[in-house]
């Protein structure tokens, strides 16, 4: 059976996008994830990938026309049809076998009741092609109004509440709490006068900002009380078996060996935050080394007796991360360069003009002062901030610094990335980097924000960590890991023994277009701009 692909949401606000290249070609067989189109918007130009594999059957759109967001941008017949899951358009039909207990209810609900129409999962950001069911505030049988809030649901990267396109009554709802819905497959039906036919169920209404989640600095327990002020309580959300926690969240839970059911969450609606693990596990702590020898045995004892463990599916930015981090080990031939880099005139530096930033509510840390130098080192080293395609046939030089920064983000590592930092002062850069991070920790760091980047800097000194070799973050060629600041004793050139202040600074490049001798001497002028910050000044704008 043929189906249409829909033309997903490209980024914030875009409506429309031109079509400049067809990367298929009609009777072409494809496979998921595969590119099929290069569209250009208002902001950027983006390949779109294939949802699943299939034969191409039409092109909606001829090259220079313009293509609607929730519009079909071509047909195609996917393979094993017959197998899988219903998707959005054969969802409205009779003739179409479905195997899933979600397809068999979607037909089920447009041949029974004629004028029941299923309300199709819109995209709800660049790439995300499923979500996890949070809460439903609905039930079976409500009536409900247009763009009343229908269901609360959780990506990879924000918690986000879907609305309704019409008003009508909630004929069927086809997942449950803790399920995971698919973008593009009928979410629920709705019976109402003068609904829409079913081609207009993919045109569906784009879902509201993400939930803000704010972390409280009180205990637990003053916490929970303050949950009940204003009459403004919400009671946690139920879901069998699962906890509502973040990525990153579990990760810190399980580093800590903490059971996140045994957690109580003072977030929005009994969300798990990351001070309610830290505050449970310092509670924790045992009173004396006897104690906590005592315990570790029994603990070790009760896991080789009870031989116990717990699986977990692998979602959202782990998942993502995963999968990144495979593909760049597996496709990039890596090497590192370790080297000491001397703090003390940096030190000096940003102590003279933090309170100057200051004065205009920007916070000034080091990492403005490591990425205007990358920049400015970049000037003369090109081939640091290109990028090899796939097949290793052409190298792209790109004229922007385009910096990313690893930020541990509520939902899990993110990338974002300052643009043109070539063009940019170290306050632009220092107001910017403020932004991003407080839009990260609030998980409301918009998709431009994460795409284009040309290079990385990782700062795992600010975590507490002295050195590591870091993992290109592909596509790119080169990546960054900064250790903490260390005060050390050095002998000058008369013998003396003085303290100084260091760093050790670990590059990964691709050594398919970086040799060792050309990485040195990036890291050799990279640094010189940093212990002696004052060079910088002759090339600043």
């Amino acid at each position: 059976m043929t189906t249409e692909f829909i033309l997903p949401d490209i980024g914030e606000g875009i409506v429309e996008c031109e079509l400049l290249e067809w990367l298929i070609a009609e009777g072409e067989h494809i496979e998921e994830d595969q590119p099929v189109a290069e569209v250009m918007t208002d902001k950027a130009t983006v390949q779109i990938p294939a949802m699943h594999a299939g034969t191409v059957k039409k092109l909606h759109y001829k090259v220079g026309d313009i293509a609607k967001v929730h519009e079909p941008l071509f047909a195609m017949d996917k393979d094993d049809d017959d197998d899988s899951d219903t998707s959005a358009s054969d969802a409205q039909t009779d003739e179409q076998p479905a195997t899933s207990d979600n397809a068999d209810n979607a037909s089920n609900a447009q041949t029974s009741q004629g004028h029941a129409e299923d309300f199709i999962l819109p995209d709800i950001g660049e790439g995300i092609v499923e979500c996890e069911i949070v809460k439903w505030h609905v039930s079976e049988g409500d009536s409900i109004e247009e763009d009343q809030a229908v269901v609360e649901v959780m990506t990879d990267k924000a918690v986000v509440e879907i609305p309704a396109k019409n008003a009508g009554t909630v004929h069927k709802l086809y997942y449950q709490e803790g399920d995971i819905a698919q973008v593009h497959e009928p979410l629920f039906a709705l019976m109402g006068e003068g609904s829409g036919s079913a081609d207009n169920a993919m045109d569906e209404a784009a879902p509201e900002a993400p939930v803000t989640q704010t972390a409280n600095s009180n205990s637990v327990s003053a916490k929970s009380d303050d949950k009940w002020q204003d009459g403004a309580y919400e009671p946690p959300v139920a879901i069998p078996g699962r906890v509502l926690a973040s990525p990153a969240v579990r990760r810190v839970a399980r580093e800590k060996d903490l059971d996140l059911t045994n957690v109580e969450g003072s977030g929005k609606k009994g969300r798990i935050l990351k001070q309610d693990v830290t505050d449970l596990a310092a509670s924790s702590q045992p009173q004396t080394q006897s104690q906590s020898d005592q315990a570790a045995s029994q603990s070790t004892s009760q896991r080789i007796q009870a031989g116990g463990k717990r699986t977990e599916k692998v979602r959202g930015i782990q998942a993502a991360m995963a999968k990144q981090m495979t593909a760049s080990v597996q496709t990039i031939p890596h090497f590192t360069v370790s080297d000491e880099l001397q703090m003390d005139a940096l030190m000096a530096l940003r102590s003279e003009l933090k309170p100057v930033f200051a004065q205009k509510d920007i916070k000034l840390s080091f990492m403005p002062f490591f990425v205007k130098a990358l920049s400015l080192a970049l000037q003369d080293f090109a081939v640091i901030n290109s990028q090899l395609n796939d097949d290793a046939t052409e190298l792209t030089y790109f004229d922007d610094h385009n910096i990313g920064f690893a930020v541990d983000s509520k939902v899990g590592l993110l990338v974002p990335n300052i643009k043109q930092v070539q063009s940019k002062s170290l306050f632009d850069i220092a107001r910017e980097m403020n932004t991003m991070i407080d839009a990260a920790r609030e998980g409301k760091l918009s998709g431009d924000d994460l795409k284009g980047g040309t290079i990385s800097i990782s700062n795992i000194g600010a975590l507490g960590g002295t050195t590591a070799t870091p993992v290109i973050n592909k596509p790119e060629a080169a990546i960054v890991a900064l250790g903490k600041t260390q005060k050390l004793p050095r002998f000058d050139d008369q013998g003396g023994v003085s303290a100084q202040h260091f760093m050790t600074v670990n590059w990964s490049g691709d050594h398919r277009i970086i040799d060792g001798a050309t990485m040195v001497k990036f890291n050799n002028l990279w640094m010189s701009y940093l212990q002696s910050p004052s060079t910088m000044l002759m090339h600043l704008r």
